[in-house]
């Protein structure tokens, strides 16, 4: 039995080209638009989601809190914490381990994106009151939008903002070139009940994007911070 309940699975624009097999789509995204009265964009950075709460950090599952080297800081952080965490459930991305995309103007390796309180995801404001509460930054905010009025134009604006580069300077881990970021994801900017999360939180994710396989823990190496690649 699970000490809490994970993050859910976040549904792909039905116009995402970078999904899996076990991805799912929601093609009532348009509809789900309509009824909120805005929404962000938010860079979707690639990392492992971890979850830091009164009861350890956790990855994807919530069974039991991680024990991975590449969480090994992200815990040392939490012990200093966790007494001040309350109910509070802190969603981040940690790039701490080099996935596909290798960045190189890193300033952390934790970015908050969402905060979770007595079931219920609260406001992208409250989300960063509380991440700078506890000295956290959050993921980089692209773009904010009053409730989109054309859905052609709105599906355009996606596709011109995940061709460009990562704000911390993405690189393909294969070719060491420039690359585009991995995707965004969208939110509510307004809370919402967690059993109502498939209709407030959608994204897009460039295609090709995975480079890593089933084995990359074995060979993991750790993100460089921007001040260790400065000359």
């Amino acid at each position: 039995m699970s000490i809490s309940t994970k993050y859910g699975r976040t549904y792909h624009y039905p116009f995402s080209p970078g999904t899996t097999s076990d991805d799912r789509f929601n093609h009532q995204y348009w509809q789900d638009l309509q009824k909120i009265n805005s929404v962000v964009h938010t860079e979707k950075l690639d990392g492992e989601n971890n979850c830091l709460s009164k009861y350890g950090v956790f990855a994807r599952s919530h069974v039991s809190p991680t024990t991975s080297a590449w969480t090994a800081q992200l815990r040392q952080q939490w012990a200093l914490l966790k007494n001040d965490l309350g109910d509070l459930e802190i969603f981040g991305e940690n790039l701490y381990a080099i996935h596909s995309i290798e960045y190189q103007k890193l300033e952390s390796y934790f970015y908050v994106f969402a905060v979770r309180l007595h079931g219920v995801w609260l406001s992208w404001e409250e989300t960063k009151f509380y991440a700078n509460c506890f000295d956290f930054p959050t993921v980089p905010e692209i773009k904010m939008i009053k409730k989109p009025q054309d859905e052609e134009a709105y599906a355009q604006d996606i596709f011109q903002i995940v061709e460009k580069p990562s704000i911390f300077e993405s690189y393909d881990i294969h070719t060491q070139k420039p690359c585009s970021m991995e995707g965004i994801v969208t939110r509510n900017t307004g809370e919402y009940e967690a059993t109502d999360f498939q209709h407030n939180v959608f994204k897009y994710v460039r295609k090709n994007h995975v480079k890593t396989d089933e084995h990359w823990t074995r060979n993991w190496k750790r993100a460089g911070l921007i001040w260790e690649k400065i000359n």
